[in-house]
């Protein structure tokens, strides 16, 4: 099971720092990656890791404000999201893969296990 938290309503240009808790997932090497979803709109990739840690990757409208890392021994995993916007606002979904391999890595449907999301309002 994967337990996201974190989320809340902020004021654009302000901050928040949505966590990830891994379980239940007996692998230690899995891609993990979260997405969010807007309102009518598809689900859509974030960032993530790939499944060695090897690869970080950001969709280009969060490249400098957002930021992953993980706590392995902790088994989480972290967003930090740093000026935000209006068209941020969404639910956030973390996801862990098995078998995602590195060109799947942004396709929701290579994600075995999802977390419950997390709403992340911004208003301007």
């Amino acid at each position: 099971q994967l337990q996201a938290s974190g989320g809340g309503s902020v004021q654009a240009g302000e901050s928040l720092r949505l966590t990830c808790k891994v379980s239940g997932v007996t692998s230690n090497t899995y891609a993990i990656a979260w997405f969010r979803q807007a309102p009518g709109k598809e689900r859509e990739y974030v960032a993530g890791f790939s499944r060695t840690g090897g690869y970080t990757y950001y969709t280009d409208s969060v490249k400098g404000r957002f930021t992953i890392s993980r706590d392995n021994a902790k088994r989480t995993v972290y967003l930090q999201m740093n000026g935000l916007k209006p068209d941020d606002t969404a639910v956030y979904y973390c996801a862990v893969g098995l078998g995602t391999i590195t060109s799947a890595l942004r396709n929701p449907q290579a994600y075995n296990h999802w977390g419950q999301g997390t709403l992340v309002t911004v208003s301007s």
